[in-house]
């Protein structure tokens, strides 16, 4: 009998999006083919450490609160440059914590210190497979700023933005001029959109920005898209192939698709999958999601988020190069639309991190 995979499941982590993070994992960890992998849980608290939890509680249910809460007693590790997998156990580092170390990564790690390229960097380093974009990818998909600009370099339609830095002086009156109202203020480095704002005014406006900036030293002004919100899946390597599109039809009091109504609110938002598309529109919008994919330099998965308009014009908003893998997330749930189930879709994505990685080996690094 074959030797089973090990697959680390990485999860938590330093974000604002630490709760999203832990859900996924839930469902990860439930839907992953048992008879080809076995999982180390390696969930990372809000203060950075890493800790190898049991299958049977790793997570703990928020009193109060729709979401959980990572177990905090399990046995702190580390993952050290070179290691090939193997998981040490700190105040003891000559001390394996598993009787033989990860044979790939699962990250699913939400937002800044994880979906930003900082993690990748560091699996990297370690010898280890894993899934999702590299470090530019992962780089370049989080920062919407960076990655708005390397995409309208390559000819992708975007909507207008204008951003700012800590310290910059920002009038809402030269803003206004530029983009309209209303418009939206975020956090140029987050996802879930944690720390985004809809604004009608200047008081709106001051307080977004503030809001904004708890979250990172440079923040995004965008115009606001009349349009239909359209989502696309993207799959694979060197030959990404795009889902069916689907649909986010905002029904909440924040008149957009906030975090409360993805994670909290079960009536914020109504999912259409696959969405209503004429068929020339939807080869548009999978065609748009690939070459968004390439030009940011994605690798593994992504999800494209884009605006439909009326007239038939498709222009993307963001990438997701870390998408939410929860029971109502969008990612999974396109690619099971489009005839790929969740146990099916994570035995690819980790088939292609072992690919690439073994592509990687091949490379010259050396005279």
């Amino acid at each position: 009998m074959a030797k089973k995979i090990r697959v680390g499941i990485l999860f938590g982590g330093k974000s604002a999006e630490h709760e999203v993070s832990l859900r996924s994992a839930k469902n990860v960890a439930e839907a992953i083919p048992k008879d080809k992998y076995d999982i180390a849980l390696i969930g990372i608290d809000k203060s950075g450490r890493w800790l190898l939890n049991d299958a049977s509680n790793f997570l703990l249910q928020s009193t109060g609160s729709p979401m959980p809460q990572l177990n905090s007693k399990g046995k702190p590790v580390a993952l050290i440059p070179e290691s090939a997998g193997a998981l040490t156990q700190i105040g003891n580092m000559n001390a394996p914590m598993l009787q033989r170390g990860i044979d790939v990564v699962f990250p699913i790690l939400h937002g800044p210190f994880g979906e930003d390229g900082t993690v990748q960097g560091l699996l990297k380093l370690a010898g280890v497979p894993f899934v999702g974009a590299g470090v530019l990818g992962s780089a370049v998909g989080m920062d919407k700023d960076v990655m708005k600009r390397l995409l309208r370099d390559a000819g992708i339609p975007i909507g207008k933005f204008l951003t700012f830095a800590s310290g910059d002086k920002i009038i809402f009156s030269k803003v206004k001029k530029e983009l309209g109202a209303p418009m939206f203020v975020k956090p140029a480095n987050m996802g879930s959109s944690v720390g985004v704002s809809k604004v009608r005014n200047e008081k709106e406006f001051n307080e977004a920005v503030t809001e904004a900036f708890l979250h990172d030293n440079k923040i995004v002004t965008e115009k606001e898209i009349k349009g239909r919100e359209i989502e696309c899946a993207v799959l694979g390597n060197d030959k990404p192939i795009a889902s069916i599109p689907g649909e986010v039809i905002v029904k909440n009091k924040d008149d957009f698709y906030s975090y409360d109504a993805k994670y909290i609110d079960e009536n914020g938002a109504v999912i259409k999958i696959p969405a209503k598309l004429p068929k020339n529109i939807v080869k548009k919008v999978q065609a748009t999601a690939v070459k968004t994919f390439k030009t940011l330099s994605c690798e593994g998965l992504g999800r494209v988020d884009m605006f439909v308009t009326k007239s038939g014009k498709v222009l993307v908003n963001e990438i997701n190069t870390i998408p939410g893998f929860t029971s109502i997330s969008m990612y999974p749930k396109l690619w099971e639309a489009s005839g790929i189930s969740y146990p099916k879709l994570i035995n690819t994505l980790i088939e292609l991190a072992i690919d690439r990685f073994k592509k990687e080996a091949k490379l010259k690094t050396s005279k």
